[in-house]
């Protein structure tokens, strides 16, 4: 699924490697694998995995309903910020259904010739699919309630 992004120029300015929502459970290593690159030095990976509490509350599971404009949303998240971020390459993952806790909720890294290049557009990624991307999380409390949270 890999996709170079273009300036207006048509000069390549970073490359989409993976962006996809699953059911199934994710790979770090495929992440990982995706955005190595000869001319990268910096590697960055963010992995989010369910805990145990939220807010003060215990969690019990949770499940991840997504919108179906989620898909298209997060490729083009992911190309907005490979463009913007100075990064190589950029990969997101993340998971829908029902998780439990430890399990890997979204996995996202970025490579580029340094560290610091990695590590800011990592953390653009995240955060931009966490703002943008239509995804919401349905918990499942310890005291036997549910809580929507990231909904709209």
């Amino acid at each position: 699924m890999e996709h170079d992004v273009t300036d207006a120029a048509g000069a390549t300015t970073g490359t989409v490697t993976l962006a996809q929502i699953r059911e199934e459970p994710l790979s770090v290593d495929e992440v990982l694998a995706s955005v190595q690159h000869p001319t990268c030095g910096g590697v960055t990976v963010f992995v989010g995995m369910v805990r145990d509490h939220d807010g003060g509350q215990d969690v019990a599971s949770l499940d991840y309903s997504v919108h179906p404009t989620a898909q298209a949303r997060l490729t083009e998240v992911s190309h907005v910020v490979a463009a913007r971020s100075g990064a190589v390459r950029v990969a997101a993952l993340h998971r829908s259904g029902h998780l439990e806790i430890g399990d890997v909720a979204v996995v996202v890294a970025a490579s580029a010739p340094h560290r610091d290049a990695a590590f800011a557009a990592c953390r653009d990624l995240i955060d931009t699919l966490k703002s943008e991307v239509p995804i919401w999380k349905h918990q499942h409390l310890g005291a036997g309630g549910t809580e929507w949270v990231g909904m709209p």
